[in-house]
C-alpha cells in the first residue's frame, strides 16, 4: 500500500521536499495498486537483475498517465533559485576508484546494501551527480554536483560510531569528506512539483 505522494515522487523523479500543494489525504491515505506495462512497450520486456531498481523514463510516463487517469492529478514544476547543497573536491587523493563494470546500473547506498543508514557509503558504476542525487533525500535540499568530475566510480567508507544509532546526516558527512569530497551550502537552482488537483479514486 503507497500514499499518492510517494507515487508522484516516484512518477515525476523528486524528493519529498520538491512537493507542494494538493490536499491533506495524499500525505495520509493509502492505496493499493496493481498495474503492468504493455506487453508491446520496452518496459513490458523489460528484465531488470533487481526489483528494487527504480523506474525507467518510460515507466515514469506511465505512472504519471495512471495518477492522472485514477486520482485525476494536475501538476506543473516551478523551478526557482534556492537553498541547496554543493558537492566539491577537497585538497585531499580522492578516493574515488574508476567503476570496474560501466554497464552495471549505477548504485549509491549503505553498507549494507540497502539505503544509507548511518554506516558509511558504497557507491557502484555510479557519477558524482548520482550520488550528489542520492545524497538529496536526506539532507532535505537539493545536492548539486560541482566536483567537475567526469566518469563513473566504485567507491566505499565506513562510518564508525559508539551510537548503536548513528546519524544519518553526521554518517553522511563525515563520510563524503574521507572520499576527498564536500558538502557546502550555496544557492542553486530548485525543481518543486507542486500539486494542483488530486481526487480519491473510486473502486474498481
Amino acid at each position: 500500500m503507497c500514499k499518492l505522494d510517494y507515487l508522484i515522487q516516484i512518477a515525476f523523479n523528486v524528493q519529498p521536499f520538491q512537493l507542494s500543494g494538493g490536499p491533506r489525504w495524499i500525505h495520509e491515505d493509502r492505496f493499493d495498486i496493481e498495474a503492468k506495462p504493455p506487453r508491446t512497450s520496452k518496459s513490458g520486456n523489460a528484465n531488470p537483475s533487481s526489483p528494487k531498481l527504480p523506474p525507467n523514463p518510460e515507466q515514469r510516463e506511465m505512472l504519471q498517465s495512471l495518477l492522472a487517469d485514477r486520482f485525476q492529478l494536475m501538476s506543473h514544476r516551478e523551478t526557482k533559485e534556492g537553498a541547496v547543497y554543493l558537492l566539491v573536491k577537497r585538497d585531499k587523493d580522492l578516493k574515488l576508484q574508476d567503476a570496474k563494470d560501466k554497464n552495471a546500473y549505477p548504485w549509491v547506498g549503505g553498507l549494507r546494501g540497502g539505503g544509507i543508514s548511518g554506516d558509511g557509503l558504497w557507491g557502484m558504476n555510479a557519477s558524482t551527480e548520482e550520488l550528489a542525487s542520492r545524497l538529496s533525500p536526506y539532507l532535505d535540499h537539493t545536492v548539486l554536483d560541482r566536483t567537475g568530475l567526469q566518469g563513473s566510480f566504485d567507491f566505499k567508507v565506513a562510518y564508525a560510531s559508539d551510537d548503536p544509532h548513528p546519524d544519518v546526516v553526521t554518517s553522511i558527512l563525515s563520510s563524503i569528506e574521507e572520499l576527498g569530497l564536500k558538502l557546502e551550502p550555496g544557492r542553486g537552482l530548485v525543481t518543486t512539483v507542486v500539486i494542483d488537483r488530486a481526487e480519491k479514486p473510486t473502486v474498481n
